[in-house]
């Protein structure tokens, strides 16, 4: 679902005028290697290509490894790779579906624990990530997904809002995002009995965001998503906008968090929010320079290498992603970045 708000658009252009913390907005020129150049439409579709090769051979090596779900082998990738579908790039329709199909199972095999209200590890991640999966891959609800979604409804029904139970920065640790995962299952997947519960979680969440505050990209970013998917008021959608443009560093990217460099997963996850929800069109000038840092940050190989941030809890293996130890949020990172690309070549073609 795209969001495209022409006040919106006027405010974030009006805002681009004004000062960051810091520093001088209009006196802040950008570095050569981010300039629009860069931003020629073969070289953006030759770093598609390359990502989506990438990201399908190791999907692939996951399921050899894995029968459980991931967020950064299948649903981030999944849905980059039904975004580059709808754009006419070419994918493996087989591995598509592979890919689906091992979600599904997962959520089989998790049934009866989330009708009991257990559900699987990862709790509401787990199950917010796994049902965008299905949804970006045009799967519809069946017995599982019901299950999925009278779980999500109770989970954690008192705190007015869905938080992460682990600590695996920055893709599952953030009740925004949390939050904006189960609200979009229950969206896309709840039942017609489950309708009234649903309004009344709506609800809460609205009620919460007015004074939830964010602590970092991610939140910032989940927080503008929420906004906008839950048809927030215009004003509130402008300030999470306006706030997300403010931390664009001098190199063009985005950083997790005020301590960090610009990285590809903070970057273009703020791209794609602004881009789908905030009413930002891809030929705004920020957003390009923003778009022009991941093209940038591309590595040979396809990938965008990220940092982990996280404390490994399962046996390490290689699933045909580089970078070792960072290769899962590397993963999520050039889905993410990928998604971000495909958005700019409408500015571009």
């Amino acid at each position: 679902m795209r969001a495209i708000r022409t006040l919106t658009a006027i405010a974030v252009a009006l805002a681009l005028c004004g000062r960051l913390p810091g520093e001088d907005r209009e006196s802040a020129e950008p570095t050569p290697h981010v300039g629009e150049a860069a931003l020629d439409p073969e070289r953006i579709k030759a770093a598609v290509t390359k990502s989506i090769a990438l990201l399908e051979h190791s999907g692939a090596e996951y399921r050899r490894h894995r029968e459980c779900f991931s967020c950064h082998n299948q649903a981030l990738p999944v849905t980059a790779l039904a975004e580059a579908r709808r754009r006419g790039f070419t994918i493996d329709e087989d591995n598509f579906r592979a890919q689906l199909d091992h979600t599904s199972a997962h959520l089989e095999r998790g049934r009866e624990a989330y009708l009991k209200g257990i559900g699987q590890g990862g709790k509401a991640d787990t199950a917010g990530y796994a049902l965008w999966t299905l949804e970006e891959g045009g799967r519809g609800p069946d017995e599982n997904t019901a299950a999925v979604t009278s779980f999500l409804l109770d989970w954690q029904k008192d705190n007015g809002h869905w938080k992460a139970t682990s600590q695996r920065p920055p893709s599952e640790a953030s009740a925004f995002t949390t939050t904006y995962l189960a609200i979009r299952a229950l969206g896309v997947f709840g039942t017609d009995e489950q309708g009234e519960r649903i309004a009344e979680r709506r609800s809460a969440v609205v009620e919460w965001l007015k004074t939830a505050e964010p602590k970092d990209t991610e939140d910032r970013v989940f927080r503008l998503r929420l906004l906008g998917y839950l048809g927030a008021d215009e004003s509130e959608v402008q300030a999470a906008t306006r706030e997300l443009l403010e931390f664009q560093q001098d190199d063009g990217g985005w950083s997790q968090t005020a301590e960090l460099s610009s990285d590809a997963y903070a970057t273009a996850t703020v791209l794609v929010a602004l881009n789908e929800y905030g009413g930002v069109e891809a030929s705004d000038p920020a957003w390009r320079r923003g778009i022009a840092f991941v093209l940038n940050t591309q590595q040979d190989d396809g990938s965008w290498h990220v940092a982990s941030r996280s404390k490994p809890f399962q046996t390490y293996f290689e699933t045909g992603f580089p970078h070792g130890k960072d290769q899962f949020i590397s993963a999520a990172a050039s889905s993410w970045a990928t998604l971000g690309l495909l958005y700019a070549l409408e500015a571009v073609k």
